[in-house]
């Protein structure tokens, strides 16, 4: 089983899952609708990793998203992480009906930094993302269509959340495709306080 770092311990999420769809800017990027309902999926715990591929059967799409580790039914930790998505591959399955696992939940899929307590409001929360110094993608929680609280609550409907499982809360706009060679820097804030930033080099 893979694990992501909390603490100075490591941690093993049974599951992440993942909203789609949750900032307006990135669902007009790619000509998608503004969904009625909450869009939910899940990555299985085999698709966290520390190698940032650029390839895998097809080229791959980052995306930069704000990451929250649960425990005890609550916000436990809070990180960043990258989604990756193999696009071409989910606009067929989208075009068919068909579900989005084989281009969001292959091995690989999921990269987090480490995790730190969460303090403070979660709207005081933001990241950036930053390919080669440039900066690509840059979120916060009050831009997301879903608050992380509605989303929680969505999720104690049907599903039962272990300690570990992660949150991934959606990407704004910017996405787009991975070149091997590459840095990604993903830095998540406080207001105007650097609490994490991690790289990336692209494979």
């Amino acid at each position: 089983m893979r694990s992501v770092k909390y603490l100075e311990q490591h941690v093993t999420p049974s599951k992440i899952v993942c909203v789609g769809r949750n900032y307006v800017e990135h669902i007009k990027e790619l000509n998608n609708e503004i969904p009625d309902d909450m869009v939910l999926f899940v990555k299985p715990n085999s698709a966290i990793s520390d190698t940032l591929l650029s390839v895998h059967q097809e080229p791959l799409h980052y995306e930069a998203e704000l990451c929250l580790m649960v425990k005890a039914g609550r916000f436990e930790a809070v990180g960043v992480g990258l989604d990756l998505t193999k696009r071409q591959l989910q606009s067929q399955l989208k075009a068919k009906g068909l579900p989005w696992e084989r281009a969001k939940a292959f091995d690989g899929a999921a990269l987090f930094s480490e995790f730190v307590p969460l303090s403070g409001e979660l709207a005081s929360l933001s990241f950036r993302l930053a390919v080669d110094g440039e900066l690509r993608q840059s979120g916060d929680v009050t831009m997301m269509i879903n608050q992380p609280g509605a989303i929680l609550a969505e999720l104690g409907t049907f599903m039962q959340l272990e300690d570990g499982d992660i949150l991934m809360t959606g990407t704004p706009k910017g996405v787009g495709q991975i070149v091997a060679g590459e840095c990604f820097t993903l830095s998540l804030y406080q207001d105007d306080r650097l609490l994490i930033s991690h790289s990336w080099l692209a494979q």
